[in-house]
């Protein structure tokens, strides 16, 4: 086994890392200028994963136009590890036409940004936010995956060690 096979994850270990975290960059092809990319929070549905946005904001407008788009899903630790997903985008039409769906996912998402469940009073905020806001789910699906670990030093004597080499995506639901 090599270097670069040794340190990479498996892909169960990748799919547990990214239901086991919540923030991520979303990256996506702008009309005009250059790619954007934006932190966010998404919630897990299966191998899916949601994320909440207006319909006007150019995430939604992104997938419309382009499907492809990638999530860099990050650990928030240091030093920090992160997995990029390359996924397939759709807006949700079956959630999405659902204000209460829609609410209850914006609800989840607001839970996770706490770091806490919510009162249930906070539903009806939810709810009125996300008719206010035309709130639609985009439902992301992976079907690759790009990671490299960390590499870090606490001082000069790591640098003899330190390593770099390159990677490619990875099937997300190979085995």
């Amino acid at each position: 086994m090599t270097t670069d096979q040794e340190d990479q994850m498996s892909p169960a270990a990748r799919r547990k890392f990214v239901r086991e975290h919540r923030t991520a960059i979303f990256g996506y092809g702008r009309k005009d200028d250059g790619p954007a990319m934006t932190v966010l929070y998404y919630i897990m549905d299966g191998d899916d994963l949601l994320i909440s946005t207006m319909l006007a904001r150019g995430k939604a407008k992104a997938v419309q136009r382009n499907p492809k788009v990638s999530l860099c899903v990050l650990d928030e630790n240091w030093p920090p590890t992160y997995i990029t997903l390359f996924c397939d985008a759709t807006i949700d039409a079956t959630v999405s036409s659902d204000p209460d769906a829609v609410a209850d996912l914006l609800l989840r998402v607001l839970e996770l940004m706490a770091g806490r469940e919510l009162d249930p009073s906070a539903r009806a905020h939810a709810r009125e936010m996300a008719i206010k806001e035309d709130r639609v789910v985009v439902r992301l699906k992976p079907y690759a995956s790009f990671m490299t670990p960390p590499r870090h030093i606490a001082g000069e004597q790591d640098l003899e060690t330190l390593t770099h080499w390159t990677s490619s995506s990875l099937p997300w639901n190979a085995e």
